[in-house]
């Protein structure tokens, strides 16, 4: 079936869930209707796959009981309702039960699916110590003699070693292990994992003790991590014996160590959660994590043992299905206040040491920095200023020079003067006219003989100048050259080449994008490490549009030429970078991203992420925006990118350094990023 553009299954996001219901001790008929009941509201709401408690059907605490043969046949004869039943219910179901197979009893996990019994998956560890006799009951998987069941007169599969393939859903194999199995050394899932299963489920019924809770999301967010994979989580919950025990019914989803999803604990009710696994983004880290690959290898006995099995399901029929995650609007900003302030200080101390080392290596003591009043400059300088604070030198090291042009607003130019003053760094102005004049007259450009033509010419000229300037400052004062250009404008290509957003000694700001760089200028204004003068300019810098001011506006302190009107603006741009350079991303799943970001309710996808931005963007807005992206990015400006400076990597998003996270040709096309683009509708 051929999906719309809207559903989130033709992205490659699969909806998961795990339920806990309320059950009953050795109650298996009532414990079947619940399971029924959730199984039913999960795939109504799109969810392809749910997972229960351990020995659900059962519940976990039957102790001696699940030895009666009443029991067994109960739970065998819930089972068969449970088939029966599932011929409607479009998702796979993961239940607990207890089986006797061979003279033995299992502690097992069935899949169940469209009126089928896909597999049967036995626990493999069994806690035999604290509060658990379960060895006293039970089998453990390597004890087992056959490797089918027969089961409610249907033949299916039975082993630890199984992965269970959704056709509708390519890249979703999953793999199950129960409760214990994840609290060894080498959890089964491991294995799994390199065997391809993409997603982990864990069966699990685990009372609750004071800290468990803290040690389940530690355990499962680094398994899912080390996995490379999501990992579903259940426990049981009301309902469960309390004759020794207390229960508290935590499920988990996790991706990639990040947490999608978790149950309130100690509910009185049966409950579901849901998370969105982005299927591609899994597969893509593996990929990428070329030791993903060799650990394969490493364990290829391990590795081998695992068989396939294709389970039967139709997808929900749902057009605009909403995106059950949140996709923050600004990836390398955490939306949480307490975190980005964290998140800030780190990334002013990786610049800082990065600079600290470079002035080390070159026995330098002193920097020149062009100084501008906007943005990028500004938190260069914030840097420069730490960095001479850390080595006891005084700020006056720091050489400023702001050099306004034919374009330099009365703004930007007070704005820099006083943010120097507010540094305590050395200040000058240099007057960049009248060479550019001259240079212009050399050229014999129309501008020198009174006209007003501000072409690229004239524009670069400018730039060229500065540039000149600095490089010949540092010379004379054996000092080295901070660069101030940011990840973003080498991204889309916005900075002149061989000039000073382009080119320096050493840059400190070229893996943070623009829009992490407003944020780290209003960390610092927000805490006062400026004083109260120094965060009223920067505040002041923060309001001002951004621009390159190459070119005169009409009106002073008006500034007409502005970056974001040409390429876009930052934040959106900063999202489409993110996702592409990061993840590989094609520009149609990245449009779909930034859709669910972005958009309102109105427009059928759930918003997500900190209301921080200035505008909402319609599908239109971000098509547009994108294939301006796709453009600059893949075509025009990698020939800029290839001999950047030397310059700290900062994130896990990726820095653009053809010696680090980014080798690519000077001379290749967009075509494949834009006819994906023109396959976004309108």
């Amino acid at each position: 079936m051929t999906r719309s553009f809207f559903n989130l299954y033709s992205h490659d996001f699969a909806r998961v869930a795990v339920a806990v219901p309320v059950c009953r001790v050795a109650d298996p008929q009532f414990n079947a209707k619940q399971t029924l009941q959730l199984a039913r509201e999960a795939a109504q709401k799109g969810a392809v796959l749910v997972a229960f408690p351990e020995l659900g059907l059962s519940a976990y605490t039957c102790d001696d009981l699940f030895h009666q043969r009443a029991l067994l046949d109960a739970c065998e004869a819930a089972i068969g309702d449970i088939i029966a039943a599932s011929t409607t219910i479009p998702a796979v179901l993961v239940i607990g039960a207890p089986l006797k197979i061979d003279h033995k009893l299992f502690n097992c996990a069935l899949v169940i699916s469209n009126g089928k019994l896909c597999g049967v998956v036995p626990k493999s560890y069994l806690p035999n110590y604290g509060e658990f006799y379960e060895a006293r009951q039970f089998s453990a998987a390597e004890n087992a003699s056959s490797t089918e069941v027969t089961l409610c007169g249907q033949q299916a599969p039975f082993s630890a070693s199984l992965l269970f393939d959704i056709p509708a859903v390519p890249l979703f194999r999953f793999h199950i292990e129960i409760c214990e199995d994840v609290w060894v050394p080498v959890p089964p899932s491991s294995f799994a994992a390199l065997a391809g299963a993409t997603v982990l489920v864990n069966l699990s019924a685990s009372n609750i003790v004071i800290g468990k809770s803290g040690y389940r999301h530690q355990l499962v967010g680094q398994q899912s991590a080390r996995c490379l994979s999501a990992y579903l989580y259940s426990s049981a919950g009301r309902g469960e014996s309390t004759t020794d025990l207390a229960w508290d019914g935590q499920a988990l989803i996790y991706e990639n160590g990040e947490l999608l999803a978790e149950s309130e604990r100690f509910l009185d009710t049966s409950h579901v959660i849901y998370g969105d696994v982005d299927l591609e983004r899994l597969s893509r880290e593996r990929m990428r994590q070329t030791t993903f690959g060799h650990s394969t290898r490493r364990h290829a006995h391990e590795v081998g043992k695992f068989q396939a099995v294709s389970v039967p399901v139709s997808l929900p029929d749902t057009e605009h299905l909403p995106l059950a995650r949140t996709i923050n609007r600004f990836p390398y900003v955490p939306s949480d206040p307490a975190t980005r302030d964290e998140r800030c200080a780190e990334v002013y101390n990786i610049q800082v040491q990065g600079l600290l080392q470079r002035l080390g290596a070159t026995n330098i003591s002193k920097v020149v920095i062009g100084v501008s009043g906007g943005l990028d400059s500004t938190q260069a300088l914030l840097v420069c200023a730490k960095a001479m604070d850390r080595l006891k030198l005084p700020r006056s090291n720091i050489l400023g020079y702001t050099m306004p042009g034919f374009a330099t607003s009365s703004r930007t130019l007070q704005q820099a003067k006083d943010l120097m003053q507010a540094v305590g760094c050395s200040m000058e102005e240099i007057d960049i006219r009248p060479g550019c004049l001259q240079m212009l007259k050399d050229l014999h450009h129309p501008f020198a003989s009174g006209e007003k033509q501000y072409d690229v010419t004239f524009e670069n000229v400018q730039a060229g100048e500065r540039t000149s300037h600095l490089f010949r400052l540092a010379n004379f004062h054996r000092a080295i050259v901070i660069g101030t250009g940011d990840l973003s404008e080498l991204a889309l290509g916005w900075c002149t080449y061989g000039v000073g957003d382009h080119m320096s000694h050493y840059s400190v700001n070229a893996s943070v994008p623009k829009t992490l760089i407003t944020h780290l200028v209003r960390w610092v204004a927000e805490s006062g490490q400026v004083g109260d003068a120094g965060s009223r300019v920067l505040e002041q810098i923060l309001d001002t549009d951004i621009s390159p001011e190459l070119v005169p506006g009409k009106v002073d302190k008006v500034i007409d030429q502005k970056t974001e009107s040409v390429i876009g603006p930052y934040e959106l741009q900063d999202f489409n970078l993110y996702y592409l350079l990061r993840f590989g991303f094609t520009p149609s799943k990245v449009a779909f991203l930034a859709l669910c970001a972005w958009s309102d309710r109105e427009r059928g996808v759930w918003p997500a992420g900190e209301k921080m931005a200035r505008n909402e963007y319609t599908l239109a807005d971000i098509k547009r925006n994108l294939a301006i992206f796709a453009d600059r990015f893949f075509r025009t400006s990698q020939f800029k990118r290839s001999c950047i400076p030397n310059a700290p990597k900062v994130g896990s998003g990726g820095s653009l350094s053809p010696r680090g996270d980014w080798r690519a040709p000077s001379d290749s096309e967009a075509t494949v990023w834009l006819q994906d683009i023109e396959k976004i509708p309108d």
